[in-house]
């Protein structure tokens, strides 16, 4: 299948997203602790979540006009309608499914940002990476999904994981500047395996843009100090 301008576009917002956003997870404490002008004000380890609530907030009111206002829909439709997916016509798009996953993920792992900062980073650049290639090379059908896809997203998680990750300022000080090899196939293996079959609760799916980084991220905590 030839892909689609459109889907490239769509997928470089998204890797966009998965720049800023993780790299302020864990940036944003780290500034926000020598900055003397917000000393006393706010914990600096919850200044993303405020950041990230506000935007969230503002994405979810923009989809909700955009489901119930003819303007703001029209609007909508001639700014981002030729990247959006014909089932987000009446659901959220994926970059408010991102900004929700991301606020979950900086609430959840507060003590643990650089753990937020990289299930982030491995979902969304693993999910495009998953998208393009399966996409436009891939043969081998597995559901909707391409084994071909698995693999490029497989294969994106862990050159993160073992070649980029460590260097990375200060992001593995934490954990001696280094991924254990085991715990990084698992988490690479946990990931492909999630976004290429996603949870469903009964006959309700839940979109993995929620599941997979959450999911990623109590994996990566709990096995690392049983892996080294």
């Amino acid at each position: 299948m030839k892909l689609r301008k459109e889907e490239i576009q769509r997928k470089v917002l998204h890797l966009i997203f998965g720049v800023v956003i993780p790299a302020g997870i864990f940036y944003i404490p780290l500034y926000a602790e020598s900055a003397e002008w917000l000393s006393g004000t706010v914990n600096p380890s919850y200044i993303p979540s405020l950041i990230l609530a506000f935007f969230t907030l503002l994405f979810i009111a923009g989809e909700l006009m955009r489901f119930r206002v003819p303007f703001a829909k029209k609007l909508a439709d001639a700014l981002f309608g030729s990247m959006m997916r014909p089932d987000e016509a009446k659901k959220f798009s994926g970059a408010t499914y991102i900004c929700m996953s991301s606020l979950i993920c900086s609430l959840l792992f507060v003590k643990s940002p650089h753990v937020a900062a990289m299930v982030l980073w491995l979902f969304i650049w693993g999910d495009a990476a998953a998208a393009l290639v399966g996409i436009s090379i891939g043969k081998i059908k597995i559901g909707d999904k391409s084994l071909e896809g698995s693999i490029a997203c497989f294969a994106c998680c862990l050159v993160l994981l073992l070649a980029v990750f460590p260097l990375v300022p200060g992001l593995l000080s934490s954990w001696s500047g280094r991924i254990p090899v085991s715990l990084s196939l698992i988490t690479a293996l946990a990931i492909t395996l999630m976004e290429l079959f996603p949870l469903k609760i009964a006959k309700l799916e839940i979109n993995d843009n929620l599941t997979v980084p959450v999911i990623a991220g109590f994996l990566m905590i709990w096995l690392k100090p049983l892996l080294g």
